[in-house]
């Protein structure tokens, strides 16, 4: 602002005639600084606007996913409740009316197996014993009567004496009898005007007949006992049952006859209509269904003996009765979280803003380059100086694990260079070319030619373009040029039989680790004996492993120079090519875990056997792992 004001001072007295200019640019000037304050009040405040919106975003979307969640679950729930209460209902009502069948059936088997079979018809009678079993049971039952095979009337209670004009024989439950002695029968609902009645009062009634066997002087006659059982029981049941308001239970035959239902005279009138024939069809257990445009619940259960279906109706829209309250419960129970949210995200985004800002700028030499732990600002809350504490911790760890990975890597590269090194030892070299220069000079250049060969390949193998893992079948071919090349020097002083399986050729083993064991054999055992010194070479397959023995039959090694041939690196002094059994066991343990190795068994003046243990992998086996690993 003094600066605008200089400029328009020097400007009035250049001219006046800007004079209502100046006093315009002021304003001019004043807001684009008040704009810029606000933009700079907007950044400051961009993180504590980050996170309140996205603090606020993500708690309404989790309240409202959660409240979705919760309704659903209660629906679902309260629908189970609904489902299962009714389950329990259906259950009570099949046991009461389990028990209700079971004690007319007890009516009927006492009568038939402690009365009708114990008379001879032809003499005695039944009348007192059957009044007296009906006056024991007459609240559940109407009558209770015994007819012949032929349609006569043997013996009734409480009336004995048929209507005129009624044929027994004709009677739906008397042929169903007929057609099938051996079980129980239950009729449909139906009037029982049979029997005169002294006040022409007829009864609905549950016919339940069977099969009886008569006996007359000793000769079986077959007959049919029927117990008509009181259809209003079976009613007073299920009436008590739909009194509860929530659905309706109804009972069907198993050809889907209407037994009892709430509406049966409107339905028998076509004045209302049900899907008993359906649920006839369904088995044991809930189903939902749509009947007349209306989706419902329905719930099947079976009673045993008379293949009849309990049957539960419950009209989905019952089910959600109360579902609207719970919805305004749950959109105000919304409201109030989300306007709660809002304020709580406003004051702890202010609260946790300025501690991060200031973080933030404690990190810009880092970001630099400079690693520089000490000045990381470390305040505000516990969660701020926590993360302080932590990006303070990675700074001196990360520079830790820098200075560490350059020595490692430089550490790496020496061992790397003395491995090579060692693989090849000058003397046997030197040694070498000196046996061939002789050969040329005595003019034995076959020989010549082939022990260069050896070497040449000998060499190659050595190498094997840097890499550490090769094939046996090459290790093989290493060991052999190793010994073509020996027992020239030695002038065959010593056998070398080899004996590779096939099968294990084109697995992978460490390279160098087969010849420095034969090298060991030469120099240390066969090489100084004056019998014919053996060395065998055996590569077999066991138990899903690959085994390689070096044998020898030299003077062996006494059993505490065994011990610690293979637990630390002892050097070499003299003959030998430096590579230690020590360092081939290490080889192997880096590179196959320590399941395997080398081990060294040995008897004094028998001679030294050296295994070398490996996994089974094949070259190909291993490329493709390596392959993997990049990708």
């Amino acid at each position: 602002m003094v600066f605008h004001h200089q400029s328009i001072d020097k400007r009035r007295k250049k001219n006046n005639k800007y004079m209502d200019l100046e006093f315009k640019l002021p304003n001019i000037s004043d807001f684009k600084g008040q704009f810029k304050r606000v933009r700079r009040a907007s950044k400051r405040r961009s993180i504590q606007l980050i996170i309140s919106l996205s603090f606020t975003i993500v708690s309404i979307l989790s309240m409202t996913f959660m409240t979705l969640a919760i309704y659903t679950n209660y629906i679902n729930t309260a629908r189970q409740s609904a489902i299962d209460n009714n389950d329990q209902i259906i259950d009570q009502i099949s046991w009461n009316l389990n028990t209700y069948l079971r004690n007319m059936m007890g009516v009927s088997d006492s009568m038939y197996y402690n009365v009708i079979k114990n008379l001879d018809l032809t003499s005695d009678t039944m009348t007192k014993e059957m009044d007296l079993l009906y006056a024991a049971n007459k609240d559940n039952m109407i009558s209770i009567a015994l007819i012949s095979q032929d349609g006569a009337l043997i013996s009734a209670a409480p009336i004995a004496t048929r209507k005129s004009g009624v044929d027994f024989t004709e009677q739906i439950w008397f042929t169903n009898t007929e057609e099938n002695i051996e079980n129980f029968h239950f009729s449909t609902p139906h009037v029982q005007n049979m029997f005169e009645s002294s006040n022409y009062r007829y009864y609905w009634v549950i016919s339940l007949s069977r099969s009886v066997d008569l006996n007359y002087m000793g000769h079986q006659r077959r007959g049919i006992l029927l117990v008509d059982m009181n259809y209003s029981a079976i009613q007073q049941m299920f009436s008590r049952l739909n009194e509860r308001g929530v659905g309706y239970v109804y009972l069907i035959d198993g050809d889907g006859e209407i037994i009892y239902h709430p509406r049966q005279k409107a339905i028998y009138s076509g004045l209302a209509a049900e899907n008993n024939l359906k649920a006839a069809e369904y088995s044991d257990g809930n189903y939902t269904e749509i009947f007349n445009g209306s989706s419902r619940s329905v719930t099947v259960k079976t009673v045993g003996y008379t293949g009849w279906k309990i049957v539960s109706v419950i009209p989905t829209s019952e089910l959600a009765a109360n579902y609207n309250q719970v919805r305004l419960f749950m959109l105000i129970i919304i409201t109030v979280t989300v306007f709660l949210i809002l304020f709580g995200n406003i004051v702890i985004s202010k609260i946790v803003t300025e501690p991060i800002r200031r973080l933030e700028n404690s990190l810009e030499d880092i970001e630099d380059g400079h690693f520089d732990a000490d000045k990381i600002y470390i305040g505000g809350s516990h969660e701020i100086r926590h993360l302080g504490r932590t990006i303070k911790s990675l700074v001196v760890q990360m520079r830790k694990m820098m200075d560490e990975r350059v020595a490692e890597q430089r550490e790496k590269r020496k061992s790397e260079l003395n491995a090579l090194q060692a693989q090849i030892n000058p003397h046997f070299l030197y040694n070498t070319l000196d046996s061939v220069v002789w050969m040329i000079e005595t003019e034995k250049y076959p020989e010549a030619i082939s022990m260069i060969t050896s070497l040449a390949t000998l060499f190659r193998i050595s190498l094997s373009k840097g890499n550490n893992i090769i094939t046996i079948k090459d290790e093989i071919t290493h060991a052999e040029n190793y010994l073509a090349i020996q027992k020239v020097r030695y002038k065959n002083k010593f056998e070398a039989n080899i004996n590779i399986d096939p099968a294990i050729e084109d697995c992978i083993t460490i390279k160098l680790i087969i010849q420095p064991l034969i090298e060991n054999a030469i120099y240390h055992a066969v090489g100084d004996l004056d019998d014919e010194g053996i060395i065998d070479i055996e590569g077999y397959e066991r138990d899903g492993d690959i085994f390689i023995e070096v044998r020898d039959n030299g003077m062996g090694i006494p059993e505490d120079v065994i011990e610690n041939l293979l637990k630390e690196k002892t050097k070499t002094k003299g003959k030998g090519s430096g590579i230690g059994l020590w360092n081939i066991n290490q080889r192997i343990n880096l590179y196959f875990k320590e399941d395997y190795g080398l081990t060294i068994q040995s008897e004094l003046d028998e001679g030294t056997t050296a295994i070398i243990h490996l996994p089974k992998i094949t070259y190909e086996e291993y490329i493709k792992g390596n392959e993997n690993e990049k990708k």
